[in-house]
């Protein structure tokens, strides 16, 4: 197992208030490590995407700490968890957020933007992120033009284009066909996935498990297990 990435303790998470309140996620802990590719797997409403948000500093918890690369995310002050979220995690939403009225190259350049780079140097190196994804001919394109799976690619190539040591996607292929999302996780493995970056997948897709090192499965808010075998040694 590689270097500790993330390291989620005891975290709690609940919504409204007295005899109202009902809670997405219970006193979960689990450790996720750079080199590694971790799904969180269960069904719908068991707190998959509650948990991805507080890991990925978007969803403050109501209880329990967050430690990414050694540092508690959610002691920091606001500036710091936007300064966190921008340069350290690369987050794929389910619907892909891409901006219709923007081109492919100018979707994929955003978070550069947000970090002062200079335009036409974020479009060249969003556009070099594109050609990582396979889509470098699509750069000029609006999202309308691209298949769903092509969105699907934009969207990644965006969440790496600052370099983000922790890349979370939530349901990456709950709108793909099989072969597409297989095509999609297999791409991730392969290309994105390195020795510095931890993937944390958020999917309920048993079609993809194969590309998994572990899978983390949740059940009414809690961890109720985790799966150590690694697929990739058989």
């Amino acid at each position: 197992m590689g270097r500790l990435a993330v390291r989620a303790t005891a975290l709690v998470k609940w919504f409204g208030a007295g005899d109202a309140r009902t809670y997405a996620v219970r006193d979960a802990s689990f450790d996720a490590f750079f080199g590694e590719i971790l799904y969180i797997v269960g069904p719908s409403g068991s707190g998959k995407t509650t948990l991805l948000s507080m890991i990925s500093g978007i969803l403050r918890p109501d209880g329990g700490t967050v430690d990414v690369d050694g540092k508690n995310i959610w002691s920091l002050s606001a500036d710091d968890i936007a300064s966190f979220r921008l340069n350290t995690i690369g987050f794929v939403f389910q619907d892909y957020h891409l901006f219709p009225r923007l081109t492919t190259a100018e979707n994929v350049a955003i978070p550069l933007i947000l970090k002062k780079m200079e335009w036409s140097q974020a479009l060249a190196v969003a556009t070099r992120y594109l050609e990582i994804v396979g889509l470098k001919e699509r750069a000029q394109l609006p999202p309308v033009k691209l298949s769903g799976g092509e969105q699907q690619r934009v969207a990644i190539a965006r969440a790496i284009a600052s370099e983000p040591d922790i890349l979370v996607l939530d349901e990456p292929t709950a709108s793909l066909d099989g072969e597409t999302g297989r095509r999609i996780v297999e791409f991730i493995r392969h290309n994105i996935l390195n020795d510095h970056r931890c993937i944390i997948i958020v999917t309920h897709d048993n079609r993809i498990f194969e590309y998994a090192d572990r899978i983390m499965n949740m059940e009414d808010g809690r961890i109720i297990g985790i799966n150590r075998e690694d697929p990739h040694e058989n």
